[in-house]
């Protein structure tokens, strides 16, 4: 058994980082892509993977035949893994959520809980069986350097060319192998004959083409009533292609973005031509995003001289490409038009050219990447880039009936940041709002005579812009009815590191779902920084009120309570650094495996360090609230390092090594030094194991929960960076008269 030990720890450690970044991936296409929520799946993950770890580690010590039970484990998570995956493709259809429709926050919490909890709670079990067969430190040393390994191998081998079918099943075929190795001279043989039938069974399936049909089978279910012409992932996301009555449909990880030969004529005949009927000279147009299939048409219908289209993901135009119609082919076509794949906010840093009119082609920040053109700093930097008298276009869902208090925050946090930077804005409201900024005055002030004058002059073609609708639509009336909507908005500008307008868009699309949860958010939106550190101080307080009937058990709940808040530093700084490094980088979605990884490298080093010298610390604890103090202190630095310094590590990734590996250095650490105190030499290993790995992951649970939709878009990085460090630094500075005792 030893033979194969740390390659079993290395395998299982390997396989929870893909099963869970693959399964991440799947449900961020159904959830339309809104990383705020990877906080709920990673949390979900987390929470699973605690309750298997618990229920196992209090019950490993007092199984006969360990051995069973690692090779059941095996079975269920190998089984469950390719079952999850196609859940999480076809789970809205099962309950009756129709295509295209959103699902509420609760929906997303459960749904993604049921999909991820046998492969994540069998997994768990397994780390507790690990630590009684191998030791707490070994297997959470060797698990780690396997979950490092299973980042790099699913992002640069796995994800370019494969299927997530395929992917899993491969997991799943090499997990199945361990308990062969475990129980050929041991246990029932019922139990061997099982491990045998699924393996001959997995490999069948292998080869006979089974992870293929259950992509395309799932990809059916999952697009019900779409003819999909084609689906696959890039580094920035998921594309896929549909048709219905020959009007072709492509799509960003699960929601529409350019729809053609038939677009929104009035979206692309307004947005299109308001911005350049209200420009004295329009000659040099940048489009960033979501141009092609109408709105560069009808840019092109006046007389510019050059239009740049900035597009984030090639895969998108190639798409594109692939699936011509006349109208994306005349786009395509002209001379005039330069089509760009880069990021848009990277182009406009290095551009050498400056523009008349920039549009950005998104309709609303419904996600971290698109949100990056929607923010004050975004803002700033495209000013740059206007030539005097240049117009910056943007639209933003609207209504001429009723703005609800989300659809109103929306806007105006959009419009403050506007606000912020141009000495001009104007808003055209509609269905959708069109927002025009500009440095320069009476740019855009033109009245609905002189547009339609313009029109005339220029013998410009639309089907919509009439006189008579031009006086309905620029009527002065609709601005004022707009500001008397104002009452009551917010002051805050939607920024990089605190995506407020992000926030309001996730909840202006749950509000039809869940109005009980719409006031629990809308509470939390009244509370500041300080009500929540309130709130840390008092549940701590009681905590150390409920757990202190006696000197070992008080110490032992301490451990545990400080090892619950070290998980709740590890996953809200992690979610943290993942939304910043989309912030600044646009591709996430490649990378997020290797940003794990990283952090897990971290994980494994600090616990490397530590082990050895544990054994000969004379006090543990002291070590142990050393780290503590650290952690706090490296979170405040943190919160310096994004917020003051953003702009140099938006142009140098390779930071995020350290930004990653250093928190997961210290969690490493501690972890150890934890068991050691717990233990005290005298608890049984899986037990202990158990329980802190319960306490860690029940804390990245929370961390989960309330981080990505809560805490990083209502307080931002910096404050949300505070709240983590005083949580820290409570766990140590109110259970100090029992320190006392131990030091």
């Amino acid at each position: 058994m030893n033979l194969i030990l740390i390659p079993s720890i290395l395998i299982i450690g390997l396989s929870g980082i893909i099963a869970q970044v693959i399964i991440l991936r799947e449900l961020l296409v159904s959830f339309y892509g809104n990383e705020l929520i990877l906080g709920v799946i990673l949390g979900n993950w987390v929470l699973s993977e605690a309750l298997g770890a618990l229920f196992m580690g209090r019950n490993i010590d007092k199984a006969e035949n360990k051995i069973d039970i690692f090779a059941v484990l095996q079975v269920i998570f190998s089984l469950a893994l390719p079952l999850s995956i196609y859940a999480s493709r076809v789970f809205k259809g099962f309950i009756g959520i129709p295509f295209g429709e959103a699902i509420s926050l609760p929906g997303i919490w459960l749904s993604s809980f049921l999909i991820i909890f046998p492969s994540a709670f069998s997994h768990g079990g397994l780390f507790s069986f690990l630590c009684k067969i191998s030791g707490i430190a070994r297997a959470y040393v060797w698990e780690t350097l396997g979950t490092i390994a299973g980042g790099l191998i699913l992002t640069y081998l796995l994800i370019p060319f494969l299927n997530s079918f395929q992917v899993v099943f491969i997991v799943s075929f090499a997990n199945l192998l361990l308990p062969l190795f475990f129980i050929r001279n041991v246990g029932p043989g019922s139990l061997r004959f099982l491990t045998v039938a699924v393996f001959l069974s997995l490999a069948y399936l292998i080869l006979n083409g089974a992870p293929d049909y259950l992509h395309r089978l799932s990809i059916t279910k999952q697009w019900k009533g779409q003819e999909v012409l084609d689906y696959r992932n890039s580094v920035y996301g998921n594309i896929a292609v549909t048709k219905s009555r020959g009007q072709y449909t492509f799509f960003s990880n699960g929601v529409p973005i350019i729809a053609t030969p038939y677009p929104d004529i009035t979206f692309v005949e307004e947005f299109g031509h308001f911005p350049l009927l209200l420009h004295a000279n329009p000659k040099y147009v940048l489009v960033i995003s979501a141009g092609a299939g109408g709105l560069i048409n009808e840019i092109l219908k006046h007389p510019v001289t050059k239009v740049d289209y900035v597009e984030l993901d090639p895969l998108l135009i190639g798409m594109l490409k692939k699936y011509p119609t006349a109208l994306t082919l005349k786009e395509f076509g002209d001379t005039r038009v330069n089509v760009i794949n880069s990021d848009g906010r990277f182009f406009l840093k290095e551009a050498p050219d400056k523009y008349d009119l920039i549009f950005i082609g998104l309709s609303r920040p419904a996600d971290l990447l698109a949100n990056r053109l929607f923010t004050q700093e975004f803002f700033s930097s495209a000013g740059k880039k206007l030539n005097p008298g240049g117009i910056l276009a943007l639209h933003l869902p609207g209504s001429l009936v009723y703005i609800s208090g989300q659809l109103r925050d929306l806007n105006f946090s959009i419009l403050n940041g506007l606000n912020n930077v141009y000495r001009y804005v104007r808003i055209i409201p509609g269905d959708y709002n069109i927002f025009l900024a500009s440095f320069s005055p009476g740019v855009i002030e033109a009245t609905s005579q002189s547009v339609s004058r313009k029109i005339l002059e220029g013998n410009i073609t639309t089907n919509l812009l009439l006189p008579d609708y031009l006086d309905y639509r620029l009527n002065p009336y609709w601005a004022d009815w707009f500001n008397l909507s104002a009452r009551g908005a917010t002051s805050k500008a939607n920024r990089d590191l605190a995506p407020f307008a992000l926030f309001k868009t996730m909840l202006f699309w749950n509000k039809q779902f869940s109005p009980q949860v719409m006031r629990v958010f809308e509470f939390f939106e009244t509370l500041n920084i300080s009500a929540v550190c309130l709130f840390i101080v008092l549940f701590t307080l009681a905590f150390f009120y409920f757990f202190r009937p006696n000197k070992r058990e008080a110490i032992r709940a301490w451990i545990s309570y400080a090892i619950f808040t070290s998980g709740f530093f590890g996953m809200l700084i992690s979610l943290l650094l993942i939304f910043s490094f989309q912030v600044f980088y646009g591709y996430l979605y490649k990378m997020i495996g290797i940003l794990m990884s990283i952090f897990m490298a971290g994980v494994a080093a600090g616990s490397f360090f530590i082990t050895p010298r544990a054994e000969k610390m004379k006090n543990v604890a002291r070590f142990f609230v050393s780290f503590e103090i650290i952690i706090s202190a490296f979170t405040l630095l943190l919160a310096l390092i994004l917020s003051l310094w953003g702009k140099f590590i938006g142009r140098a990734p390779l930071i995020y090594v350290g930004l990653f590996f250093i928190p997961g250095f210290f969690l490493g650490a501690e972890f150890p030094l934890a068991g050691r105190i717990y233990s005290a030499k005298k608890e049984e290993t899986g037990k202990t194991a158990g329980r802190l790995y319960f306490s860690d992951l029940l804390g990245g649970w929370l961390a989960g929960m309330l981080g990505g939709v809560l805490f990083l878009p209502l307080f931002g990085l910096f404050n949300t960076c505070i709240i983590i460090a005083f949580w820290k630094l409570s766990s140590t500075l109110l259970f100090l008269p029992i320190l006392s005792k131990i030091f």
